[in-house]
């Protein structure tokens, strides 16, 4: 683990390292206490908050590696899982493709860009401070009653990412789904692709980790890619 007390982006810096020839093996971190440019997907503003985790690590890709994309499902595992252990008392639920949720509200973002045959893959969570957004609701650890370190959540998370990059490239992206599918919330969730503005409700993932959506007439829509949507905060029963 290495971390910084400030800078843009741990993305970024790292893939500027990798562009400039630097060695960054798998299983390293780098850590900020403060980021001053930090993003989300499709280019949204995630500002910081001190005290929050916001790391990124590298996977490089190796012939016979599933797909790229389904890394994001591989750091959803890691990061549902660390929190499920330091904070066994809150229910925070996966939404595909990349985020975490307490009671509906986003607590933590994953955020993969690729450069060459190596993906960086950044993580934010909200341990105690979370920023306002105009188009959803956020949440923090802390608010739900779990004070979690920074630091120790920082050791967790390097572990559980070992132990489920393992699987993904031992077992393969079908066991990957299967360990993903219980963490998230519960099928027949309503949820909506913002940018085709389909409306349907969550019908698990396909094997190769697309996201099922089951529409109106009752069929199946596979969707490989986009923005999703819950149409209403849902709880996973206990």
């Amino acid at each position: 683990m290495e971390q910084v007390a400030q800078t843009g982006s741990t993305n970024a810096d790292l893939l500027a390292r990798l562009a400039s020839g630097e060695q960054v093996g798998e299983g390293h971190w780098l850590i900020a206490d403060r980021q001053t440019a930090g993003r989300g997907r499709l280019g949204r503003d995630w500002n910081d908050g001190q005290g929050n985790f916001m790391g990124s690590t590298v996977v490089h890709l190796t012939v016979g590696d599933p797909s790229a994309a389904t890394l994001a499902l591989v750091a959803g595992v890691a990061l549902a899982k660390t929190v499920a252990a330091l904070a066994p008392n809150i229910n925070a639920q996966l939404k595909w493709p990349n985020d975490l949720l307490i009671g509906g509200a986003k607590c933590a973002g994953i955020l993969m860009e690729r450069t060459g045959n190596s993906v960086v893959i950044g993580v934010g969570v909200n341990l105690v401070a979370a920023p306002i957004l105009p188009d959803r609701a956020t949440a923090t650890l802390a608010d739900k009653g779990a004070a979690i370190d920074r630091d120790h959540f920082s050791g967790a998370l390097g572990i559980a990412m070992i132990d489920a990059l393992w699987t993904w490239r031992q077992e393969g992206v079908a066991s990957i789904v299967r360990t993903w599918l219980p963490l998230a919330h519960p099928l027949g969730t309503p949820l909506r692709v913002s940018e085709q503005g389909v409306d349907g409700t969550f019908d698990g993932l396909a094997e190769d980790g697309a996201l099922r959506l089951r529409v109106a007439g009752g069929e199946t829509m596979l969707v490989h890619a986009g923005d999703v949507e819950l149409g209403r905060t849902v709880e996973k029963e206990r």
